[in-house]
């Protein structure tokens, strides 16, 4: 009787140890503060530099001066995000525990994706911050480079960015060399929300300080490339837009202040 006893509570023991550990409940403790950078002003050419032989783009090259401003330093996290949603009652992101998507609390320092733009704007908000203008995007991205198509110059590989085909999903935030002026994943990694609507032409008749994009529209920018963008769409001039109730796994954000914060 005595053996039994003993066999069976090896075995209890050995099934305990077995056991894999619970999904944690919170993410509290692993939360990645927003670190922000100084972005100094000043003016630069953005957009494509383009010439007589090119028809007219969206991208269209034109002069712009921004005011300095402060930009996060990484893009938002599952982690940062999940703290607004249990504080606010927001739903959580549209792929929420897709491990196919590196969503969820699983993956705290991962960049949060599945957020319309009313979401990120709401978050950013919720932090007393804002998303930062298609102009000023363009302009920390660029990271004082002059006339480069990336933020690193006019080259860039696998070692610089996560883009496709590379690593076919998201990476921990700042996995990957920062730019000239220290933020990283400005290109690769995901795409994210600007606060602008998008129109065609704005390029054309936009101010020459500080533009904010028309003042209405169907759309909203979302600017740089990200894990599932192909390289040409990595570069610091490329645009696109989305309607601002769509959900992407490949579309993120990160959030800006002004100096007075």
């Amino acid at each position: 009787m005595k053996s039994i006893i003993v066999i069976l509570t090896f075995l209890l023991l050995l099934s305990a140890c077995n056991q894999k550990p619970e999904k944690e409940s919170s993410a509290s403790s692993r939360i990645i503060e927003h670190e922000f950078v100084l972005i100094p002003a000043g003016s630069f050419i953005m957009g494509f530099e383009s010439s007589p032989d090119v028809p007219f783009t969206d991208n269209y090259a034109h002069q712009v001066y921004v005011d300095s401003f402060y930009l996060d330093k990484y893009e938002v996290t599952n982690a940062q995000y999940y703290e607004f949603c249990q504080a606010t009652g927001r739903r959580y992101p549209e792929f929420w525990d897709m491990d196919v998507y590196n969503s969820g609390l699983e993956y705290p320092d991962y960049p949060v994706t599945g957020v319309t733009w009313a979401d990120a704007k709401a978050y950013a908000e919720w932090k007393g911050l804002r998303l930062p203008t298609e102009a000023e995007w363009e302009y920390a991205a660029r990271g004082g480079l002059i006339g480069k198509d990336f933020p690193y110059g006019n080259e860039m590989d696998s070692t610089m960015a996560n883009y496709h085909p590379t690593q076919g999903h998201t990476m921990p935030v700042g996995s990957y060399p920062p730019n000239g002026y220290g933020l990283f994943d400005m290109a690769g990694n995901v795409v994210e929300w600007v606060y602008d609507f998008y129109s065609v032409d704005y390029y054309l008749e936009c101010p020459g300080e500080n533009p904010s994009g028309p003042l209405y529209g169907k759309r909203r920018v979302i600017r740089g490339g990200g894990w599932r963008s192909g390289k040409g769409c990595n570069t610091v001039h490329f645009r696109q837009s989305l309607r601002p109730y769509w959900v992407d796994f490949n579309v993120g954000f990160r959030c800006a202040k002004d100096l007075d914060h």
